[in-house]
This record gives structure tokens, C-alpha cells and sequence, in this order.
């Protein structure tokens, strides 16, 4: 679907048309797919979700949130990069609690030899960190932190984040390196 048709199906999805949120849904199910094989590949070793189960959690969150309130494309694919975030973040707060007990008395596990067992926490507390950075960049600047949404999270090329903001690739290109160092410095 360009742009012009997602336009005007969002326009028509605002008005209460419901062949034109399905038009929407089947449009960006492609996306959301990679979107989400892509994010699950960097964490799957603790979120334990599919990606159907990510794209369709992600879809609800969505429709919660009354996208049909959106401008474009870049805004949706940017928001469906932010709800895939957080529902991994999530699932690592909630991986972390469990690993703690949850609130229950401290016991620790143990080997065949009585040795204590560490079970790695180390990838969900690294995801919450770079979430909360997200969190701080998008406070101070919003259109770095999108960036980044759109860069990574949602893996678009500098080309295509170019196109979809209207910015040039070379001003895509230098505000994505800014980006970074920010965020290298929120987590440092």
C-alpha cells in the first residue's frame, strides 16, 4: 500500500470504516511480522513469545491506543516499534521478578556437586536499560529517539527513514550517529 492509499484508508478508518482498518491491518501485517522475527531474534532466549503471538499482543496494543488518530506510515511502523519495546521489556521486568522470587523468600538453586547455580539475567537487565535510555533521549529529543525507533527497532535503511520523514539522508545519516552517542552516554 503507498502512501497516498494509507492516507486516505487512515482518513476513512478515523470516519469509522472498518474495510478501510482492515485494509491497515493487512498493509502493515507483512511489516509487523519482520518487525517482529527481527526483535525476537535478539531476545528470544528470555521472552519465550513467538512471533505471531508478538505481532498480534503488538496489534491489540495498537488498536487500544486508537491509531486511527495516526498521520502515516513512519508514525505507525514507529509505534508498533515502541509496543514490540515494551512488551519485551515487559517480559524481561517480569523474567527478573520471577528470578527473584517475586516477592517470595530468597532460595538459591544448586548443582549435582551443591555448587550454587547462576541462572543469567544479564540480557533482560540489558533491555530494560536500553529501554529506560530510549525513555531519557525521548524526554530531551524526541526526533532522535523516533530515529532510533525507526532505525532499529523497526530496522528501516537511512534511505527509508529519509523518505519517510522527509529529511535527507545525509541529516537521517548525521542525526543517527548523534543519536547513538547519546545513548552510548545514557548507558555508560
Amino acid at each position: 500500500m503507498n502512501l497516498p492509499d494509507l492516507a486516505h484508508d487512515l482518513q476513512a478508518a478515523r470516519g469509522g470504516d472498518e474495510a478501510a482498518q482492515g485494509r491497515i491491518v493487512a498493509a502493515l501485517y507483512p511489516e509487523l511480522r519482520r518487525l517482529a522475527r527481527s526483535r525476537l531474534r535478539q531476545h528470544q532466549t528470555f521472552t519465550l513469545l513467538g512471533t505471531t503471538a508478538l505481532v498480534h499482543e503488538t496489534w491489540l496494543r495498537m488498536l487500544s491506543a486508537r491509531l486511527t488518530q495516526a498521520e502515516d506510515r513512519a508514525y505507525l511502523l514507529a509505534y508498533a516499534g515502541r509496543t514490540m519495546r515494551t512488551i519485551i521489556v515487559d517480559r524481561a521486568r517480569e523474567r527478573l521478578a520471577i528470578k527473584r522470587g517475586a516477592g517470595q523468600a530468597e532460595q538459591s538453586l544448586h548443582d549435582d556437586e551443591g555448587d550454587p547455580i547462576d541462572l543469567p539475567d544479564r540480557v533482560p537487565r540489558e533491555v530494560i536499560a536500553i529501554h529506560d535510555a530510549l525513555a531519557d533521549l525521548a524526554r530531551s529529543q524526541p526526533a532522535l529517539c523516533e530515529l532510533v525507533e525507526l532505525r532499529y527497532f523497526v530496522g528501516l535503511s537511512e534511505d527509508e527513514v529519509a523518505e519517510l520523514s522527509g529529511r535527507s539522508v545525509r541529516t537521517v545519516r548525521r542525526d543517527w550517529v548523534k543519536a547513538r552517542a547519546l545513548l552510548a552516554e545514557l548507558l555508560a
